[in-house]
């Protein structure tokens, strides 16, 4: 049985290596979020655990689960396949729970696409420079530079998406960034006015891709 109130999705996206997971976490933990685990067919990292941060699974199993309808949105990125179960979802919805989503900007158009009943917000995380980002990708769990470089290739492809989001915010410092969204988020829930800067944002974006 649905509650009175549903909850709401919030979408967090980014080029790789901008700290969209990171943030996806520390928002769970300190504003109760269900975070939306997604499926995946790319190989587990050191530091992660399957049913944790992803479900972990082939790409058989993945391409069946597709035929059977059962996900809400799924993408290809970076030869893997990732998606995101309709089922939970919608459960923690209907009990009134928001869920936090870390997905790519396919995944976010598709569940916009859906028009589904919940209220959704949608947030875009940047980096604060290229260098930056190139050091955050090399230092995670990613030795080979090759993977690095391969993941820098798509950053200016990735970020003309930025548009397409509620918010853009700028991953430079973490805890401000994480209040950043929590305030927007508050804003958008309360109705209240906040200080979002588009042309701030704009004038990042110019910058990151020249």
């Amino acid at each position: 049985m649905s509650s009175t109130i549903d909850g709401i999705m919030i979408i967090l996206s980014s080029p790789s290596g901008a700290g969209k997971t990171t943030l996806v976490k520390l928002l769970a933990e300190n504003k109760n979020y269900k975070i939306s685990i997604s499926h995946t067919t790319r190989k587990p990292r050191d530091n992660e655990v399957s049913g944790k941060d992803y479900f972990f699974t082939n790409e058989k199993n993945f391409q069946d689960l597709v035929k059977k309808n059962e996900f809400l949105e799924h993408a290809k990125v970076f030869n893997n396949f990732y998606g995101t179960s309709l089922k939970p979802v919608r459960e923690n919805l209907d009990k009134g729970l928001n869920v936090i989503f870390d997905i790519d900007w396919q995944g976010a158009q598709q569940i916009k696409n859906k028009k589904l009943k919940y209220k959704l917000i949608t947030f875009f995380v940047l980096p604060p420079s290229k260098e930056v980002l190139f050091n955050r990708l090399s230092n995670r769990d990613m030795k080979d530079k090759v993977i690095a470089d391969e993941r820098m290739k798509e950053f200016n492809k990735d970020v003309l998406h930025w548009k397409d989001y509620d918010y853009v915010v700028i991953n430079d410092k973490l805890q401000e960034c994480f209040e950043q969204i929590s305030t927007l988020v508050d804003s958008e829930l309360n109705k209240t006015k906040n200080n979002y800067n588009f042309k701030l944002v704009e004038e990042h974006v110019n910058k990151l891709l020249s």
